[in-house]
């Protein structure tokens, strides 16, 4: 938690020793109102007392009283300032490190996960701020000012206060063991709750078309009652607490009026009982100034076992630094734009017993079409993945434009490259703001005849026409109001849009027909000439008029050539071509 904490600023920190100034001044104030009883007692005891005499040290107290509720108010929102702007700067600081992460890093943690720890995990931390500021540091001093008060008032009744606050330290220890696991047990599943509601949305018509209503009821059920339990648990434990604290503060008080009765009958002289009872009522308000102290505290322990498992997580996600280390500034000089290398490109997955990509060599020059082919699994994408370094290479060297990927700073080599996923993703506002996303530098401003001009090549100036608002019609999350086929041409387009030197299509065909996907790779070869394309595709149709097709089979190269001369001569591809097409087909 402290390693936490050092990522607050100067101004909080300020903030923090400003509360610390209205503490003390609330806890001195809080703690002078029991001497003014003392006052009214004496006053009492003397014999012609006015009320006049009475009713100033009576003002004073309520004077005091409201002093003291509004130092309580601006310690209150100091607290609130500190929670929130530190929480708001840490979501942030959480979700940049994440945005940093590479592929394998984010792995790590699962999108549920990762989505529990910035929202709620980082609420439990705000809370823990907002009220611990005004508790944390109030409680101890209250306590401690409170028993040098009554330090000099009788040994009978320091001796009962002290055995008071040892079992207040018992009781409290005890809980505080007993739930701390169980809290770090309900942040995870927490997580699994999440994955499990996540996935079921998500895969909601999947559910309904198998019938499996009952199977995803059972399944989140499941995990319902796990996190209920093991919250309940943790609750009835801490429930414990308020009746502890209770009977304790019963207990005392009844033991500082015992003591002090019996103080008081052996008293011989009328002067000495009246002052022992003055001290029993001021005790008796200090002891309960130190038990309020602790009772202050047991708020801590009702929330110290869930923040420290949520700092845990948190500190988790801001732990992990990027596997891949990006430049500041591209290290040299680029040439020949447009152009891909591959130099004995090896890959192998973190922990994995054998290479993905083994001893890959190829070269693509600008406008050229270069296609990858081959079984799943076989290494297509993770081929594509290593241009624009979403994983670094086990051995060799990928070159883009002759220069090391790996020597590029992030900003410029993503510049270079528009990738176009498999699983079309678009973003929620319009379909303006979709195919102007990620466009910087020279290529930042694009006006409607550049957009319209993307959605032209990519087949999708038709339907976008169609829509009332063109290009300002919106676009629902994930893109869930565009059939397939739309979608993935928008994605085509948002790519386009960007001109850059190379675009990487990663089996971006599959949901497009064959008219379209043959109309598009038309398009694209007149109008996007001077682009190089990297496709990776499934259907032969697709590839059959790349300039180099790359036949991968077990992450190894089983042949490279043109179609024509794979289909002569390969029969990895031979045996994938014509699984799909006629001998008519491929000849044409």
């Amino acid at each position: 938690m402290i390693k936490l904490f050092k990522r607050l600023n100067k101004k909080e920190y300020s903030m923090i020793g400003i509360s610390l100034i209205f503490i003390v001044l609330q806890v001195w104030l809080e703690l002078e109102i029991p001497s003014y009883m003392t006052t009214i007692t004496e006053k009492l005891e003397q014999h012609g007392t006015t009320i006049n005499q009475i009713i100033q040290p009576g003002i004073m107290m309520i004077l005091f009283s409201v002093l003291s509720a509004v130092a309580s108010i601006i310690v209150g929102y100091f607290a609130a300032h500190v929670a929130a702007g530190f929480t708001a700067r840490l979501r942030k600081d959480v979700f940049n490190q994440v945005m940093d992460y590479s592929t394998s890093d984010i792995k790590k943690f699962s999108v549920s996960s990762l989505l529990t720890r910035s929202t709620n995990d980082l609420t439990q931390l705000q809370q823990f701020i907002a009220m611990g500021l005004q508790v944390i540091i109030k409680a101890p001093i209250t306590a401690i000012w409170a028993i040098t008060k009554i330090a000099n008032k009788g040994w009978q009744w320091t001796t009962a206060t002290a055995v008071a606050v040892v079992f207040l330290i018992v009781m409290l220890t005890f809980i505080l063991l007993m739930v701390q696991p169980k809290f770090k047990k309900v942040q995870g599943l927490t997580d699994r709750l999440n994955l499990v509601t996540r996935e079921n949305l998500a895969g909601i018509r999947v559910v309904h078309a198998y019938n499996a209503e009952d199977y995803q009821n059972r399944k989140f059920n499941k995990a319902n009652k796990d996190l209920t339990d093991t919250n309940m648990f943790a609750n009835r434990v801490l429930a414990l607490m308020n009746p502890g604290m209770s009977f304790i503060s019963s207990a005392l008080t009844l033991s500082v009026y015992g003591i002090g009765a019996v103080i008081i009958n052996q008293a011989t002289v009328g002067a000495a009982r009246l002052t022992l009872f003055s001290n029993m009522i001021v005790f008796s308000s200090y002891a309960m100034q130190v038990i309020m102290g602790f009772l202050l505290l047991s708020i801590i322990f009702i929330l110290l076992p869930r923040v420290t498992v949520s700092v845990s997580r948190i500190n988790e996600v801001l732990d992990v630094k990027s596997s891949i280390t990006n430049n500041e500034e591209t290290k040299a000089a680029t040439k020949n734009p447009g152009t891909i290398e591959y130099k004995n490109v090896s890959f192998r997955y973190p922990g994995a017993e054998a290479d993905a990509i083994h001893d890959l060599n190829f070269t693509a020059k600008q406008g050229q079409t270069i296609a990858f082919i081959g079984s799943t699994g076989s290494g297509k994408s993770t081929v594509m993945n290593l241009m624009p370094r979403l994983y670094d290479t086990t051995q060799g060297q990928v070159l883009i434009d002759g220069v090391d990927v790996k020597d590029y700073a992030a900003e410029d080599l993503n510049n270079k490259i528009s990738y176009i996923p498999q699983k079309a993703v678009l973003f929620s506002g319009s379909i303006r703001s979709n195919l102007a996303f990620g466009s910087t530098g020279v290529n930042a401003e694009k006006s409607d005849n550049d957009l319209y001009q993307a959605l032209d090549i990519a087949q999708s100036k038709d339907f976008v026409e169609e829509k009332d608002q063109q290009l300002d019609a919106k676009v629902a999350q994930h893109g869930d109001n565009f059939s397939g086929g739309q979608k993935q041409r928008l994605a085509v387009a948002r790519a386009i849009a960007r001109k850059p030197e190379i675009l990487l299509f990663d089996d971006s065909f599959s949901a497009l027909d064959y008219e379209t996907d043959k109309k598009l790779r038309t398009a694209l070869k007149e109008q996007a000439a001077q682009t190089t394309k990297v496709i990776i595709a499934q259907r032969i149709s697709t590839i059959m008029d790349a300039d180099q097709i790359i036949v991968l089979d077990n992450g190894r190269v089983a042949g490279q050539g043109t179609h024509q001369e794979l289909l002569k001569n390969n029969e990895v591809y031979q045996e994938i071509a014509y699984s799909q097409l006629s001998k008519e087909e491929l000849a044409e």
